[in-house]
């Protein structure tokens, strides 16, 4: 098996960056726009998901790339279900090669429905990520280089799949996690992989942001695998109902003001990760735009 990339030459992630969901639901050239304000921001990477039947991720980000100038496209996460080890791997170091520095490959298992939704059988998922790993970097690839591959995170929450993220792929990309998990996450990694944050953000009063807070929660409480996750951070039954508890909110969400954000972002970085990517938890796009201006201004980005 090939051994995944070396670290040393990382993307240019920043310490914070911009998570948008939203930006797949936007007409592609809003997109671009959005990209292009991030930018002149001073965000130095935004990551991009991929739904079983939205955008294509790796072309939404070629198309993205192509239409930047410096920022650093993550996927956060492209869905293994969607393609096959080599066609993600090979579009991965096109995109490398194409803007180098500037290209993260994020890939997830995701969750049974999606795999489902594309005909695939979600068991044993810990052995088939390490198995489509394993596949990826054995990939061939007929082009002339690349002059540069992207590193490949996981998206991990578990130690099983954390070991993963250590064995065989370049990093973890967690996501509804606390600083504790941050910490623990970094042991298992190890000094040198790649430790990639995701962290949910809801600015405005605390009841006002615990509403929005539980509505974005329901749907991840009715997974299975982040019931299991929230079960190791220390949460119970008493914690899911009703969408959540206060308890579980104020661990997983930062919510507030600004100030909130960065003690947030800073506890992260604390506990070891290198780079924390900040979603905006809202249902109005420009709403999400408004409060990375609003970040922007106050929050150390670089």
């Amino acid at each position: 098996m090939a051994e995944p990339v070396a670290l040393s030459n990382r993307p240019r992630l920043g310490r914070v960056g911009a998570w948008s969901g939203r930006l797949q639901r936007r007409p592609t050239g809003e997109a671009i726009e959005v990209v292009n304000e991030l930018e002149e921001l001073g965000y130095r990477s935004v990551w991009v998901p991929e739904s079983p039947f939205g955008k294509d991720v790796l072309t939404f980000s070629g198309v993205l790339l192509g239409a930047s100038t410096s920022i650093t496209v993550a996927t956060g996460i492209a869905i293994v279900w969607a393609r096959d080890p080599a066609a993600m791997m090979n579009a991965g170091r096109t995109l490398g090669d194409a803007h180098p520095e500037r290209f993260l490959l994020g890939i997830g298992i995701s969750h049974e429905s999606t795999a489902a939704a594309r005909g695939h059988d979600y068991r044993r998922p810990v052995h088939a990520m390490r198995e489509y790993l394993e596949t990826m970097h054995a990939a061939g690839f007929d082009g002339h280089g690349p002059q540069w591959t992207p590193p490949v995170l996981i998206a991990a929450l578990g130690p099983r799949m954390l070991q993963v993220a250590a064995e065989a792929a370049d990093g973890a990309h967690p996501f509804l996690t606390t600083a504790d998990h941050t910490q623990t996450a970094r042991q298992t990694l190890g000094p040198d992989k790649l430790l990639a944050v995701e962290q949910g953000v809801i600015l405005g009063t605390h009841s006002e942001a615990k509403a929005a807070a539980r509505e974005n929660l329901t749907r991840f409480l009715a997974w299975p695998n982040y019931r299991r996750h929230f079960e190791r951070l220390g949460f119970g039954e008493a914690d899911f109902a009703d969408g959540g508890s206060d308890r579980l909110i104020d661990a997983v969400f930062a919510i507030g003001d600004e100030e909130a954000v960065e003690r947030r972002v800073q506890e992260h970085l604390d506990a070891g990760a290198d780079h924390v990517c900040l979603q905006i938890v809202t249902n109005d796009m420009e709403e999400e735009l408004a409060v990375y201006r609003r970040i922007a201004q106050s929050i150390m980005l670089q």
